[in-house]
């Protein structure tokens, strides 16, 4: 188990640039406001707001929209919520009725270099530094829901790679009613998540759900070798993604959806634009219609395209 989770931790570094470099447009939308939501003591952090197109989506009617915070990839260590492919998607999605919003968040791995297990404290500390910036975001937009036109009971998170981590671990953590969820509201938790390759990782022994999370959207290859599509489990620790949260989620009938894409590695990460359909149709009849409507799909999409990163490993990256 050990060898598994070594070079898990070690290629969470692997950025999603490659990927983007390839699908970036010349131009791409630019955001309808630029705020900051907290001050830290090394930054500010900024979020980018993309205004719903009025009068579109299952909301049309509603003078609040829902809005999808979405959380960029890059293992903790780099990224930027502004990046050209992300931005259209962001785009497409207002164009459909629903606010968009992209947040920065402090990259806890910037210039680490991991080493076997003592990288797991290190680890951990940049997915829970992540987490509080995307609840004190979610604050920011609860505080100014009525400025921006958002309906805070359609709060949705979405997030590629380390932010579909991120996403993860924060309704975990609301679910287990941790210290850390606490900033929030008694009354609230998201209305969605959408996780692109992600995972949650515990250090408080197996990952349980004591309160049924929100209804889920998870997207990810079945060869990934970067975040693990099973499950890991060490002594007092547990780390688990796509097949193994599908598990723990039928286990306490959740409402989620999986779409596993067979033998797509981790490219489907970056898969946002390509699988609109799939999350406009969760959105609606999930989110908003709050219909239980479970799905497990296994998915042939050779469509996608496979760089070379998305095969790499942690000895690849790091030899």
């Amino acid at each position: 188990m050990k060898r598994l989770l070594i070079p898990l931790l070690l290629a969470l570094l692997l950025p999603l640039s490659a990927l983007r470099a390839q699908t970036a447009p010349k131009t791409a939308p630019t955001p309808d406001k630029t705020l900051c939501f907290a001050h830290r003591d090394t930054c500010d952090l900024w979020l980018d707001y993309y205004a719903a197109a009025p009068g579109s989506g299952p909301c049309a009617d509603s003078l609040r929209k829902p809005v999808v915070i979405h959380i960029f990839g890059g293992a903790f260590a780099m990224g930027s919520r502004n990046q050209p492919a992300d931005r259209v998607w962001y785009r497409r999605l207002a164009d459909e009725g629903y606010h968009v919003v992209a947040i920065d968040y402090r990259l806890g791995m910037k210039g680490v270099r991991v080493s076997g297990l003592s990288g797991l404290p290190m680890l951990r500390n940049a997915i829970q530094m992540a987490v509080d910036d995307l609840l004190s975001a979610t604050n920011y937009l609860i505080d100014h829901a009525e400025a921006l036109a958002i309906d805070i009971d359609r709060i949705v998170v979405s997030g590629s790679s380390a932010g579909a981590m991120t996403a993860l671990q924060a309704e975990w953590e609301i679910c287990n009613g941790m210290e850390p969820a606490r900033v929030l509201p008694d009354w609230f938790n998201f209305a969605g998540i959408m996780a692109f390759s992600g995972a949650i990782f515990s250090t408080e022994g197996a990952i349980r759900f004591p309160q049924k999370p929100c209804p889920v959207l998870l997207f990810h290859g079945t060869a990934d070798r970067i975040v693990p599509y099973g499950q890991i489990s060490l002594p007092g620790k547990q780390f688990a993604g796509g097949d193994g949260l599908a598990k723990k989620f039928k286990d306490i009938d959740a409402n989620f959806q999986i779409y596993r894409f067979r033998d797509a590695g981790h490219e489907i990460a970056a898969t946002m634009p390509h699988n609109l359909p799939e999350e406009l149709r969760f959105l609606e009849m999930n989110v908003i219609r709050g219909i239980h409507r479970p799905l497990d799909a296994l998915v042939l999409d050779t469509s996608i395209p496979t760089p070379d990163w998305a095969k790499a490993t942690a000895r690849d990256l790091y030899k």
